[in-house]
């Protein structure tokens, strides 16, 4: 297990680090906290957006290693893990750990410096509930999700505070959205994936018997719950009508989707729900932002 394969060219070994970091992952979390920095600016700074995306990025790369680090043994028994850096001994668990302790340090420091401390704070504690509390949870209680919402949601309120150096209620409103999507999102992802999960002992389909109605119907509880949720911003007055109007529209859709999962209860609907949320989240934050100014 972990034996290093010594023939590793440079661009090898460079891209076993991108793959121990979760780079596409990593930039679609980064995308999501850019717009929550956008929509708490007035106007936009794009270098200290650049900023924060560059040491969000760090720390979210940092993360992703730290939960690799822990679940190497685990990696090695799923198929869509197996080919990852550490399991095939490509990379040393000491050189990850390295990776991830620089990468950690060096964004924190970016964001703390050249922004502010609170937003830094937040990034740290993001990786610390996602590293040591829900990725050894995964493997004992369902529960984990609801614990990986929290540094799921994050990415946004970070921007945000990024930006405004404030925890106002449009900075809880943008969590509160990007927390309740973390469920009809990861579950459809938890129910595509559901035999490799299993191979690990990954509880984290809502209910015990894994595809059945009651994780169906708790999913579609969770995605009506997000609609009206979704729609507190302009409740509250920091959006116009645009916003409602796009945020009914898409929250139809993917309510649509979490019906259509019910009814079918199958591998095909739940990828068609995920890639649902793919565009549910991005299209919510975008327009917050375009309706804000």
């Amino acid at each position: 297990m972990n034996k290093v394969i010594h023939k590793n060219t440079v661009q090898e070994f460079i891209k076993s680090y991108i793959e121990l970091g979760k780079l596409r992952l990593s930039l679609f979390v980064i995308f999501s906290s850019f717009l929550g920095f956008c929509i708490g600016s007035s106007p936009v700074n794009f270098l200290n957006g650049f900023l924060l995306c560059l040491g969000g990025l760090l720390i979210t790369i940092s993360s992703n290693t730290l939960n690799q680090i822990h679940e190497v043994e685990l990696d090695a028994l799923m198929s869509r893990t197996q080919n990852r850096p550490l399991p095939l001994g490509k990379l040393t668990l000491k050189q990850a750990q390295q990776f991830a302790l620089y990468t950690g340090v060096l964004g924190f420091s970016i964001i703390a410096i050249f922004l502010n401390l609170r937003s830094a704070l937040l990034a740290l504690m993001s990786l610390i509930i996602y590293a040591y509390i829900y990725t050894p949870m995964k493997q004992k209680t369902s529960f984990a999700v609801f614990i990986g919402a929290f540094p799921g949601a994050f990415p946004p309120l970070i921007g945000y505070v990024a930006a405004s150096n404030q925890l106002d209620l449009v900075a809880w409103l943008i969590f509160a959205i990007q927390f309740f999507w973390q469920f009809p999102h990861f579950w459809a992802i938890a129910w595509v994936a559901f035999e490799d999960y299993q191979k690990a002992g990954f509880h984290l389909l809502p209910s015990k018997g894994g595809r059945d109605l009651i994780s169906a119907l708790q999913i579609l509880i969770y995605t009506m719950i997000l609609v009206p949720v979704s729609i507190l911003p302009y409740t509250y007055g920091a959006v116009g009508l645009l916003y409602l109007i796009i945020a009914l529209l898409t929250g139809t859709i993917f309510v649509y989707q979490a019906v259509y999962l019910l009814i079918k209860k199958t591998k095909q609907a739940a990828l068609q729900l995920m890639f649902g949320s793919f565009f549910y989240l991005p299209t919510i934050l975008i327009t917050f932002y375009l309706d804000k100014i």
